[in-house]
């Protein structure tokens, strides 16, 4: 079977069940590289399902997820990061106490394989402050860079996800329920 290379992200006939109940059935998915897709449905449709699915975080009880092509329906989700799939979560993961500067820091930081070097000193980050203003201001956010992020209301919390989402380059991003709050 050939492999369309402006396809990024696939599924066929994924499926979840949950002791004989189907959260997710038989779903076939294309998602094209460089567009921008959204599963629309009630609560209880399955899409933070669907999501936990594509990224490993449930494994599916039958089908296949193909990335880039190649079938990652067997790995964990390590595995999964590191091939470039981040998403968000429907709950806020943000660091509270830290300024929104710094957490997009942090992002720009796993990127760069540096996240844990929390003992060096705030000149040696600064080469990433210029970076994260950027990302802080693609989102709306950037005159609030030295605001701690507990102080934000749910929906910029949001949004700061985003942008450290963004800070981590990923080559899919999947955001779930980015707009609410």
């Amino acid at each position: 079977m050939s492999y369309r290379t402006d396809i990024i992200l696939e599924t066929r006939q994924l499926t979840k069940e949950f002791k004989g109940f189907t959260a997710v059935s038989k779903v076939n998915l294309s998602v094209v590289r460089g567009s921008i897709h959204a599963l629309i449905g009630p609560n209880g449709a399955g899409k933070t399902t669907c999501f936990n699915l594509l990224t490993k975080f449930l494994e599916p009880t039958s089908g296949t997820i193909l990335f880039n092509g190649q079938d990652i329906t067997g790995e964990r989700p390590a595995q999964i990061a590191r091939r470039g799939i981040i998403r968000s979560f429907q709950i806020s993961a943000v660091f509270p106490h830290l300024t929104l500067l710094e957490n997009v820091r942090l992002g720009l930081q796993r990127r760069l394989g540096t996240s844990y070097h929390f003992w060096k000193s705030e000149k040696s980050l600064e080469p990433l402050n210029a970076r994260a203003r950027e990302l802080l201001a693609e989102v709306g956010l950037e005159e609030l860079a030295e605001e701690q992020t507990v102080n934000l209301p749910y929906g910029r919390k949001r949004a700061l996800e985003i942008a450290t989402t963004l800070a981590m380059e990923p080559e899919l991003m999947l955001l779930d329920e980015p707009t609410q709050g």
